[in-house]
């Protein structure tokens, strides 16, 4: 049972080694600068929460597995929303690789291609949501709000058909917001 154990330990140990090398993971990192403490990439967010309090068709999901200092700017923004009078409504944070391939899955059977569906919902290969850097916010009022105020905050509006969707960089507060591209593929 012990060597069981060990044996165990011993080939996750390598997985996680063999995934950072082959940069096929990201890592998460602890307050011990350097130390890994996860590959994020696999670490799930929640898939689903309670009603919007302000719009009952969303959800108002907790912003768990956020990277720590995206889930840090989130808390700010939402502060800072907070004070102006706005609600905001996490209706879609962190995603593992996963749920994003679901989502993916999901959209391809909607729009009946890989090529129109990533128009709306990447793969999970080029998903921020899957780095843990992205948000979906909802209502569009709320997300309206975050577009012109959120870049202070490192927080930028990514896609032009996405009115919901966000990332966060702590270089667009100084350098503002790249521009924006027609849709998740670029065009």
């Amino acid at each position: 049972m012990v060597i069981g154990a060990l044996l165990a330990l011993v080939l996750g140990e390598a997985v996680v080694g063999a995934l950072g090398v082959t940069g096929r993971a990201a890592y998460a990192f602890d307050r011990v600068a350097g130390q890994p403490a996860a590959i994020l990439d696999e670490i799930p967010g929640p898939e689903t929460g309670p009603a919007c309090p302000v719009d009952k068709r969303y959800v108002d999901e907790q912003p768990e597995s956020l990277r720590p200092d995206v889930l840090a700017a989130w808390n700010r923004l939402r502060a800072r929303a907070g004070e102006q009078g706005i609600q905001l409504c996490l209706n879609d944070g962190k995603r593992s690789v996963g749920q994003q391939e679901r989502e993916f899955s999901d959209a391809v059977r909607r729009f009946g291609t890989r090529e129109l569906a990533a128009k709306y919902v990447l793969p999970p290969e080029k998903s921020m949501h899957v780095k843990g850097i992205a948000v979906d916010i909802q209502p569009l009022r709320a997300a309206g709000w975050v577009e012109r105020n959120g870049p202070a905050l490192g927080w930028c509006r990514r896609y032009q058909n996405e009115e919901w969707h966000f990332e966060y960089d702590p270089s667009y507060a100084s350098a503002g917001c790249p521009p924006m591209l027609p849709s998740a593929t670029g065009s």
